[in-house]
């Protein structure tokens, strides 16, 4: 695919000289010469100011669950607006929201946020209040938004700082940052359950929280070992902590009910977002009754001017209503399996040590080992490099995808099986180019 990139670096560079490093999240920088600018999305594609057309497996970070401007999202939003988008008081869409979304999470009550920072911000809140206890576990690589007491031994870590596994270090992700904050969190890797067991124990009387990624969904979707899940669950039972999941990138695209129902283990608070309005930005937290009790007014604050505005509740209902009703996921997993599966055909003719993790709505190609990672530090074990030499070769080639394996592959219901056939097809090219051999791979079938 030849790239003309002419209007995206004028634009660039236009956005350069009013917005820091011209962007509005540091995620989006990609260098001076290689930040995209995106002009309009449709379906599984998304096209750049210069028309240049790529298959989208970033998906805006994963909110994209039904495709780029889903028809019906967006007729029901142009509909709703033109009765007002915010009253300072509840709507109808609201009501009709928090039911039909209790209903396919199983949560007994929610509250409407902005943001999956947001959400989660308020899940550790109602827990502390909950519990009266202040200090909660975090797991190094689990990422959970752009709030202080969670911005340590995230994603961007270096693993040769988090110290000996025994003991490790809780390492600020940026600056502006209160250090002394860091001593309300415990730090432990992912998956280990006799670190786990020890941490709980010595911590019992001061924890109100374990908070996790059920799914590292910023970490190359490492899965959790069932029995460290289960034990978290009952663990927290044990000592009445509350087990928060961070289903930010989870929810509503592991199952109608998220990795909750997935993984057949339930938490106490939730929080959600990205995929519940397909780009639009809405998120909640949820939980049950007697935890979610403690949000009435004078003791817990929760709130927000935007929270459950018009835009945001009526795209969440429209885009629920159609994952509850028709064969979002089932499509969705059934396209992204054979995605999996080409790309490991694929790698492995070329000859190329790699592991296909995750699910199949959400993946990442890893490059450099066959043995799939089991938390953070293993995976610093995979090259990141040549993956990102063959990231900027799919890039190149039509696929857009994140040149950092750190970053999941999403999927959404718009990309249908001859979407598939076109990403293998591209992906055998780019990794042909990449590793100077012809892969050869038999097709699966449609």
């Amino acid at each position: 695919m030849n790239t003309n990139k002419i209007k995206t670096h004028q634009l660039f560079n236009k956005a350069k000289q009013y917005i820091p490093y011209g962007v509005n999240s540091n995620f989006r920088y990609w260098g001076d010469e290689e930040t995209p600018i995106m002009a309009r999305g449709a379906g599984a594609y998304v096209w750049d100011a210069d028309d240049n057309r790529y298959i989208d497996y970033r998906l805006g970070f994963g909110p994209i669950i039904l495709g780029h401007a889903y028809p019906e999202v967006n007729r029901r939003v142009a509909e709703a607006i033109q009765n007002g988008v915010l009253f300072a008081a509840t709507t109808p869409i609201e009501i009709e929201l928090a039911e039909r979304f209790t209903r396919m999470t199983g949560m007994d009550k929610v509250r409407l946020s902005n943001t999956g920072t947001e959400a989660n911000m308020h899940a550790l809140r109602i827990a502390r209040a909950y519990t009266g206890r202040e200090k909660f576990v975090k797991f190094e690589g689990n990422y959970h938004g752009n709030f202080d007491y969670v911005m340590f031994s995230g994603p961007t870590a270096k693993v040769e700082l988090l110290g000996p596994r025994s003991h490790p270090h809780r390492l600020r992700a940026t600056e502006g940052l209160p250090v002394a904050i860091r001593n309300y969190m415990i730090s432990l890797p992912y998956n280990d359950i006799e670190m786990l067991e020890r941490a709980v124990v010595e911590h019992s009387d001061e924890l109100a929280a374990i908070v996790l990624e059920p799914i590292m969904g910023n970490v190359a979707c490492i899965l959790p070992d069932l029995a460290w899940l289960r034990r978290v669950r009952e663990l927290c039972d044990e000592f009445g902590i509350v087990l928060i999941f961070d289903e930010v990138k989870t929810g509503f695209r592991l199952a109608k009910g998220g990795a909750q129902e997935y993984f057949g283990v339930k938490a106490d608070l939730a929080a959600y977002a990205k995929a519940m309005g397909n780009g639009f930005p809405v998120s909640a937290v949820a939980g049950r009754n007697e935890i979610m009790a403690v949000v009435e007014p004078g003791r817990v604050a929760h709130g927000g001017t935007y929270c459950g505005n018009v835009v945001a509740a009526t795209a969440a209902n429209a885009t629920l209503e159609i994952i509850e009703t028709q064969s979002v996921i089932e499509s969705i997993f059934a396209n992204g399996q054979r995605l999996m599966d080409g790309i490991r055909t694929i790698l492995r003719c070329a000859g190329v040590p790699h592991a296909v993790t995750g699910v199949p709505s959400m993946f990442s190609v890893l490059l450099g080992k066959d043995e799939p990672p089991t938390d953070y530090r293993s995976y610093s074990e995979f090259d990141g490099e040549l993956f990102g030499l063959l990231g900027a070769e799919l890039i190149r080639r039509g696929i857009l995808v994140d040149d950092d394996p750190r970053e999941p592959w999403f999927m959404s219901y718009s990309h249908s099986a001859a979407v598939i056939d076109e990403s293998l097809n591209l992906v055998e090219d780019a990794v042909s180019a990449v590793f100077g051999r012809r892969a050869r791979r038999q097709r699966l079938a449609a």
